[in-house]
């Protein structure tokens, strides 16, 4: 790619967007003119190359107008979940430094409270109909034309804040350019990977804050291709989308795939997904049944990937290999693997331990010298807490996050294993494995269950859960506890909030309204 990502190179005609909900759609002549109005907006708001730009925007056109105007500004953008409390909103705009914050309508927190915790950094909205303090009315007296001091920007990504308060990556490594290696410009060397050219037509089903959907949208268009954008995520509209657009590459997560594996066989049957070439997937382990699913459904199409917003590794793996390990993602294609124990010492071939990389992107946590040396070993591998093993033939298997380990009598219990068991069975919608308090073992091991249909919670459906279990699982894993919710706080990401969960039942133990 170029230096500063621009459109001009491509047919101005073109769709580079398309949204799934109303087919409102943005050109490549549109977005250059909303990129180069944008930009001059920006320098008029008094930023510079280099400054941060936070942006807490709904999936929507002036997503793309925002980001492609900072991406051509020199600018750090840092994306941030619409589904934020104005405090955490506030939090990240001040740790982060952002010298202006653009929000949209479709966001949790009010404008006034996040005004209120921002610190004075200057706020403007998009949609708000062109009146003072919007988006669109600080560009509409911009001109057209490219600014004079065109720089290439990149983006500070916070982790989604799984496990704790959001931490933002600074990247280290200046083998890019002045500006340094960014998700999207990672984005781009997977694209050549995979053979990615301009006639990719790319479906987004997740939030365009999260790293993986932010680069590779922004990735396709600034290669010429188009990217069709959901709004939300609908298993049913995903499907009618792929068959209406001819979409050639998608992006997923296992929730989708599991919501869509329990359409009815009839609305499966009822759209053509032959024009798919690629359907990757990353962001959790897949359920081996689940993933078997999908190859017997849509054909060896599926690529999977393991890494992080921190870029310590990467591995990746075909269909093909997939089959000869199930349950595996795949060989290092970026830095070398080390499994150790909890004292950060390097473990033998095949033994299960923390994961750390050497050779990956040079990162650190910005504001946090204690969390950034935590993520370090003594060699100087790094780390972002993800336990596995790897096989003899170089395979990683990941087993789950250190932080989500249940220590139980002192036995170690992984709740992964247990949430991809029940997660198959038809009457589980969702479900998330947690440790809860227990005077006597410490933790015990307790599942949250989101039913298919609700009226089935109850004891006798976590009896049978339970003996369902007990055929492949060993006894210190089978819940003690089954609770059932009518929905669970999973993000849009896809990723579950186990911090949330784990403090609302503790919190629930606490008053004694344990089980």
């Amino acid at each position: 790619m170029s230096d500063v990502p621009s459109f001009r190179s491509f047919p101005p005609d073109k769709a580079a967007i398309v949204m799934a909900s109303d087919g409102r759609t943005v050109r490549f002549g549109e977005l250059e003119t909303h990129a180069n109005k944008g930009a001059h907006a920006l320098r008029a708001l008094g930023l510079r190359t280099g400054d941060k730009l936070a942006i807490c925007i709904a999936n929507s056109p002036e997503f793309f107008h925002v980001v492609c105007a900072a991406r051509r500004s020199g600018l750090t953008i840092v994306p941030i979940s619409t589904r934020l409390t104005a405090g955490e909103l506030g939090f990240i705009v001040g740790d982060s430094g952002a010298r202006a914050l653009i929000l949209s309508p479709g966001i949790e927190a009010s404008a006034d409270e996040a005004a209120s915790l921002c610190g004075g950094v200057p706020i403007l909205m998009t949609g708000a109909g062109g009146g003072p303090g919007s988006w669109e009315a600080a560009c509409a007296a911009q001109p057209d034309t490219p600014i004079a001091d065109e720089a290439r920007g990149r983006e500070m990504l916070y982790s989604s804040g799984t496990t704790g308060r959001p931490k933002g990556i600074v990247y280290e490594d200046y083998s890019d350019g002045p500006q340094g290696r960014d998700a999207t410009s990672s984005a781009r060397r997977m694209f050549d990977r995979l053979g990615l050219d301009d006639e990719t037509v790319y479906l987004s089903p997740a939030p365009l804050y999260h790293s993986a959907p932010f680069a590779w949208a922004i990735g396709v268009i600034e290669m010429g291709g188009t990217t069709i954008v959901m709004e939300h995520f609908d298993a049913e509209q995903a499907l009618a989308l792929i068959d209406a657009h001819r979409i050639t590459v998608t992006q997923w997560v296992p929730t989708h795939f599991v919501r869509m594996l329990k359409l009815p066989d009839a609305v499966r049957r009822r759209y053509d997904m032959s024009s798919l070439r690629i359907a990757i997937h990353a962001a959790a382990p897949c359920p081996v049944p689940v993933k078997q699913a999908m190859i017997d459904w849509w054909g060896p199409i599926l690529l999977e990937y393991f890494g992080s917003s921190e870029q310590t590794a990467l591995t990746f793996i075909t269909s093909e290999e997939w089959l000869a390990h199930p349950g595996s993602v795949g060989r290092c294609v970026l830095g070398k693997l080390h499994i150790c124990d909890e004292q950060r010492r390097p473990l033998p071939q095949g033994e299960v331990g923390v994961i750390y990389s050497e050779g990956g992107t040079p990162f650190s946590y910005h504001n946090d010298a204690a969390k950034t040396a935590e993520s370090r070993s003594p060699e100087g591998w790094t780390t972002v807490g993800d336990i596995g093993r790897i096989d003899e033939e170089g395979y990683l298997y990941l087993t789950d996050r250190k932080s989500f380990m249940i220590i139980t009598g002192g036995v170690n219990v992984y709740p992964q294993e247990i949430e991809n068991r029940l997660i198959t069975h038809p009457g589980v919608a969702d479900v998330a494995v947690i440790g809860a308090p227990d005077d006597d073992l410490g933790e015990v091991v307790t599942a949250v269950v989101q039913p298919v249909d609700l009226a089935d919670a109850g004891p006798a459906f976590a009896d049978e859960l339970r003996r369902w279990m007990r055929q492949e699982l060993s006894g210190v894993k089978v819940p003690k506890h089954i609770l059932f919710r009518r929905d669970l706080p999973r993000l849009p990401t896809g990723k579950m909030a186990k911090h949330k969960l784990r403090d609302d039942i503790a919190a629930d133990f606490a008053a004694g309204r344990a089980p």
